[in-house]
């Protein structure tokens, strides 16, 4: 079955920067990854990591009761709190990397400010930039779960800090090959979009005034989680 294209948007996140966003691709395409053979195993603790991430996520979204703050968490439950919440923040970067491993074509949304050839010059920088990237933190995060899983062995349940870095791992694998794809398969389809010019200045903005500045282009674009990417965008570069 052909994946259906994907809406990839160039963010401005400063004056001369720029992050791919993609909010359409939902991560349950993963069915390609590898079922069998020695990493069967690697694969299936990976697919219940996620599975039990995005629970987790969709939980504290429906919760309309915050959780008390005065009942104390064991330690193995503020580590596996811990765990998923560094998860969740991991697949919010990862979706559009994992889901150009199926596409062949992609729409490239670009502020309207600027030429295609510009917007798609940065886009090919930025996936560059992702494949070096996760292919190095694949290699640490390896390294990290073959240590850790023999030293941890004394910890009762399952190890969760080496299923992490196992998880890790992984992700970063399917990241990099994703960058990968869209750097050489992918062909986009360039789409000059005037909302996302409105990004520019927002920078400069008080907390809430930025708030209120993203979330008009939010819906002016449709999208339902651009405010949260773009907030984070502003914690890492700042």
């Amino acid at each position: 079955m052909t994946a259906k294209t994907v809406d990839v948007y160039l963010v401005p996140v400063g004056s001369n920067r720029y992050e791919l966003y993609c909010e359409s691709a939902e991560i349950d395409d993963l069915d390609d990854v590898e079922t069998t053979g020695k990493q069967a195993n690697m694969y299936a603790r990976f697919r219940l990591m996620l599975h039990e991430a995005q629970q987790a996520r969709r939980a504290r979204r429906l919760a309309s009761v915050p959780a008390d703050p005065k009942i104390r968490l064991s330690w193995t439950e503020r580590l596996r709190n811990w765990i998923f919440g560094n998860i969740t923040e991991s697949l919010a970067e990862w979706r559009l990397l994992w889901h150009l491993r199926k596409q062949s074509v992609a729409i490239l949304a670009y502020p309207s400010d600027i030429e295609a050839d510009r917007a798609l010059s940065e886009t090919l920088d930025i996936l560059q930039r992702d494949s070096e990237r996760h292919r190095r933190r694949l290699v640490i995060s390896a390294i990290a779960a073959a240590v850790l899983g023999p030293l941890l062995f004394f910890v009762p349940g399952p190890n969760l800090v080496a299923y992490y870095f196992w998880f890790l791992a992984v992700g970063h694998l399917l990241a990099w090959r994703g960058a990968k794809h869209g750097l050489t398969v992918v062909k986009w389809q360039m789409r000059s979009n005037a909302p996302l010019v409105d990004l520019r200045r927002i920078f400069d903005l008080e907390p809430e005034a930025r708030e209120i500045h993203v979330r008009n282009v939010e819906a002016r674009l449709g999208l339902d989680h651009l405010s949260a990417f773009v907030e984070r965008m502003v914690v890492r570069f700042r």
